[in-house]
Protein backbone atom coordinates (compact mmCIF):
# COMPACT_ATOMS: atom_id res chain seq x y z
CA UNK A 1 0.00 0.00 0.00
CA UNK A 2 1.26 3.41 -1.08
CA UNK A 3 2.50 5.61 1.51
CA UNK A 4 0.56 8.94 2.40
CA UNK A 5 2.68 12.00 3.08
CA UNK A 6 1.88 13.36 5.99
CA UNK A 7 1.50 17.45 6.85
CA UNK A 8 4.51 18.58 8.34
CA UNK A 9 3.32 19.56 12.45
CA UNK A 10 3.64 22.84 13.62
CA UNK A 11 6.28 22.15 15.97
CA UNK A 12 8.37 20.72 12.86
CA UNK A 13 7.31 23.91 11.01
CA UNK A 14 8.43 26.00 13.53
CA UNK A 15 11.87 24.41 14.16
CA UNK A 16 12.80 24.77 10.56
CA UNK A 17 11.82 28.42 10.91
CA UNK A 18 14.51 28.60 13.87
CA UNK A 19 16.93 26.52 11.94
CA UNK A 20 16.78 29.25 8.98
CA UNK A 21 16.28 32.54 11.35
CA UNK A 22 19.53 31.57 13.23
CA UNK A 23 21.33 30.51 10.16
CA UNK A 24 20.24 33.59 8.72
CA UNK A 25 21.88 35.46 10.85
CA UNK A 26 25.12 33.26 11.39
CA UNK A 27 25.18 33.43 7.21
CA UNK A 28 25.62 37.36 7.83
CA UNK A 29 27.50 37.52 10.87
CA UNK A 30 30.37 35.36 9.87
CA UNK A 31 29.94 34.29 6.33
CA UNK A 32 29.25 30.76 4.60
CA UNK A 33 32.93 29.18 4.81
CA UNK A 34 32.98 29.80 8.85
CA UNK A 35 29.36 29.09 9.96
CA UNK A 36 28.88 25.73 10.81
CA UNK A 37 25.69 23.09 11.10
CA UNK A 38 26.73 22.84 15.05
CA UNK A 39 26.57 26.61 15.21
CA UNK A 40 23.27 26.81 13.78
CA UNK A 41 22.31 23.82 15.76
CA UNK A 42 23.09 25.19 18.83
CA UNK A 43 21.26 28.40 18.36
CA UNK A 44 18.32 26.51 17.77
CA UNK A 45 18.74 24.23 20.74
CA UNK A 46 18.88 21.20 19.07
CA UNK A 47 21.72 18.62 17.73
CA UNK A 48 23.54 19.00 14.29
CA UNK A 49 21.97 15.31 13.37
CA UNK A 50 18.42 17.68 13.80
CA UNK A 51 18.95 19.53 11.03
CA UNK A 52 19.96 16.89 8.64
CA UNK A 53 16.31 15.40 9.13
CA UNK A 54 15.37 19.10 7.63
CA UNK A 55 18.32 19.88 5.50
CA UNK A 56 20.85 17.60 3.45
CA UNK A 57 23.57 19.64 4.17
CA UNK A 58 24.75 23.49 4.85
CA UNK A 59 24.45 24.77 1.22
CA UNK A 60 21.20 23.79 1.09
CA UNK A 61 20.47 25.29 4.61
CA UNK A 62 22.33 28.45 2.91
CA UNK A 63 19.91 28.08 -0.16
CA UNK A 64 17.04 27.30 1.95
CA UNK A 65 18.04 30.96 3.43
CA UNK A 66 18.36 32.92 0.09
CA UNK A 67 14.95 31.93 -1.21
CA UNK A 68 13.58 33.21 1.97
CA UNK A 69 15.39 36.75 2.13
CA UNK A 70 14.91 37.47 -1.68
CA UNK A 71 11.59 35.76 -2.02
CA UNK A 72 10.39 37.97 0.65
CA UNK A 73 11.73 40.80 -1.02
CA UNK A 74 10.36 39.84 -4.28
CA UNK A 75 5.95 40.19 -3.34
CA UNK A 76 7.48 43.31 -1.71
CA UNK A 77 8.50 45.01 -4.91
CA UNK A 78 5.67 42.95 -6.50
CA UNK A 79 3.31 44.77 -4.52
CA UNK A 80 4.68 48.18 -4.63
CA UNK A 81 4.91 47.84 -8.46
CA UNK A 82 1.30 47.38 -8.42
CA UNK A 83 0.56 50.66 -6.54
CA UNK A 84 -1.92 53.11 -7.73
CA UNK A 85 -0.63 55.72 -9.25
CA UNK A 86 2.16 57.13 -11.59
CA UNK A 87 4.81 55.70 -12.83
CA UNK A 88 7.22 57.66 -10.98
CA UNK A 89 5.14 57.06 -7.68
CA UNK A 90 5.36 53.39 -8.16
CA UNK A 91 9.36 53.57 -8.65
CA UNK A 92 9.34 55.19 -5.57
CA UNK A 93 7.28 52.87 -3.73
CA UNK A 94 9.71 49.87 -4.87
CA UNK A 95 12.59 51.88 -3.87
CA UNK A 96 10.81 52.55 -0.16
CA UNK A 97 10.00 48.91 -0.16
CA UNK A 98 13.99 48.35 -0.51
CA UNK A 99 15.02 50.78 1.89
CA UNK A 100 12.16 49.29 4.42
CA UNK A 101 12.96 46.13 3.73
CA UNK A 102 16.63 46.13 4.70
CA UNK A 103 15.57 48.38 7.50
CA UNK A 104 13.75 45.29 9.06
CA UNK A 105 15.78 42.57 7.83
CA UNK A 106 19.47 43.53 7.93
CA UNK A 107 20.76 40.45 7.94
CA UNK A 108 20.00 40.76 3.83
CA UNK A 109 22.20 43.43 3.61
CA UNK A 110 25.50 41.92 5.22
CA UNK A 111 24.62 38.42 3.08
CA UNK A 112 24.40 40.52 -0.16
CA UNK A 113 28.04 42.16 0.92
CA UNK A 114 29.30 39.23 1.80
CA UNK A 115 28.28 37.51 -1.85
CA UNK A 116 29.78 40.69 -3.12
CA UNK A 117 33.26 40.30 -1.51
CA UNK A 118 33.46 36.77 -2.37
CA UNK A 119 33.64 37.59 -6.76
CA UNK A 120 33.23 35.64 -9.43
CA UNK A 121 33.26 31.50 -9.07
CA UNK A 122 33.11 29.00 -11.90
CA UNK A 123 29.86 27.94 -10.23
CA UNK A 124 28.72 31.57 -9.97
CA UNK A 125 27.61 32.92 -7.33
CA UNK A 126 25.15 31.36 -4.74
CA UNK A 127 22.63 34.20 -4.75
CA UNK A 128 22.27 34.39 -8.80
CA UNK A 129 19.48 31.56 -9.55
CA UNK A 130 17.78 33.57 -6.28
CA UNK A 131 17.92 36.60 -8.54
CA UNK A 132 16.93 35.34 -11.95
CA UNK A 133 13.28 35.59 -11.21
CA UNK A 134 13.15 39.20 -10.50
CA UNK A 135 14.10 39.75 -13.96
CA UNK A 136 10.47 39.20 -15.71
CA UNK A 137 9.11 40.68 -12.73
CA UNK A 138 10.98 44.01 -13.68
CA UNK A 139 10.28 42.81 -17.59
CA UNK A 140 6.75 43.00 -16.61
CA UNK A 141 6.59 46.42 -14.81
CA UNK A 142 8.45 48.05 -18.23
CA UNK A 143 5.94 46.45 -20.48
CA UNK A 144 3.03 47.82 -18.28
CA UNK A 145 4.37 50.94 -18.42
CA UNK A 146 5.69 51.04 -21.79
CA UNK A 147 3.82 54.36 -22.46
CA UNK A 148 5.41 56.38 -19.41
CA UNK A 149 8.89 54.91 -19.84
CA UNK A 150 10.15 57.19 -22.11
CA UNK A 151 9.53 59.88 -19.60
CA UNK A 152 12.73 58.12 -18.03
CA UNK A 153 14.70 58.07 -21.42
CA UNK A 154 17.75 60.33 -19.67
CA UNK A 155 18.13 57.23 -16.90
CA UNK A 156 20.26 54.16 -16.85
CA UNK A 157 18.59 51.88 -14.63
CA UNK A 158 21.46 49.67 -14.03
CA UNK A 159 23.18 53.13 -12.85
CA UNK A 160 20.44 53.84 -10.56
CA UNK A 161 19.77 50.58 -9.05
CA UNK A 162 23.61 50.34 -8.09
CA UNK A 163 23.23 54.34 -6.38
CA UNK A 164 20.07 53.65 -4.30
CA UNK A 165 20.81 49.48 -4.07
CA UNK A 166 24.80 50.11 -3.07
CA UNK A 167 23.80 53.40 -0.36
CA UNK A 168 21.98 51.05 1.67
CA UNK A 169 23.85 48.16 1.43
CA UNK A 170 26.87 50.39 2.41
CA UNK A 171 24.86 52.27 5.20
CA UNK A 172 23.61 49.06 7.16
CA UNK A 173 26.72 47.13 6.88
CA UNK A 174 29.79 49.05 5.76
CA UNK A 175 29.59 51.94 7.61
CA UNK A 176 29.04 50.54 10.81
CA UNK A 177 32.30 48.78 10.38
CA UNK A 178 34.46 51.65 9.79
CA UNK A 179 33.19 53.97 12.56
CA UNK A 180 32.14 51.25 14.79
CA UNK A 181 34.38 53.02 17.31
CA UNK A 182 31.97 55.93 17.39
CA UNK A 183 29.32 53.70 18.43
CA UNK A 184 27.22 54.61 15.18
CA UNK A 185 23.60 52.35 15.24
CA UNK A 186 22.82 52.83 11.31
CA UNK A 187 19.46 51.04 12.59
CA UNK A 188 18.34 53.48 15.48
CA UNK A 189 15.26 55.17 14.42
CA UNK A 190 17.09 58.78 13.97
CA UNK A 191 19.92 57.49 11.38
CA UNK A 192 17.38 55.23 9.49
CA UNK A 193 14.92 57.85 9.59
CA UNK A 194 17.53 60.07 8.09
CA UNK A 195 18.84 57.73 5.47
CA UNK A 196 15.22 56.95 4.04
CA UNK A 197 14.52 60.39 3.27
CA UNK A 198 17.93 60.76 1.67
CA UNK A 199 17.68 57.64 -0.50
CA UNK A 200 13.94 59.06 -1.63
CA UNK A 201 15.52 62.48 -2.00
CA UNK A 202 17.94 61.01 -4.37
CA UNK A 203 15.70 58.74 -6.25
CA UNK A 204 13.17 61.72 -6.81
CA UNK A 205 15.85 64.08 -8.31
CA UNK A 206 16.81 61.61 -10.58
CA UNK A 207 13.35 60.45 -12.12
CA UNK A 208 13.22 64.64 -12.05
CA UNK A 209 16.20 64.93 -14.29
CA UNK A 210 15.20 61.74 -16.22
CA UNK A 211 12.28 63.84 -17.61
CA UNK A 212 13.53 66.78 -17.84
CA UNK A 213 13.73 67.02 -21.76
CA UNK A 214 16.43 69.49 -21.55
CA UNK A 215 19.02 67.63 -19.39
CA UNK A 216 18.85 70.61 -16.59
CA UNK A 217 21.11 72.87 -18.22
Amino acid sequence: MARVAREPSARSEATRASILKNAERLFADIGFDKARLEDIAEAVGIRRASIVYYYRDKAEVYDAVLQGVFGDFRQRLDTAFKKPGTLHDRIEAAIAAWVDYIGERPTFARILLREVANGPSEAGSAAGPHIVPFIPLVQSFIDDNADSMDELRKIDPAHVAATIAGATIFFVAGLPVLVGTAGFDPLSSEHWAAHREEVLRIARRLLREGNDSDGGE
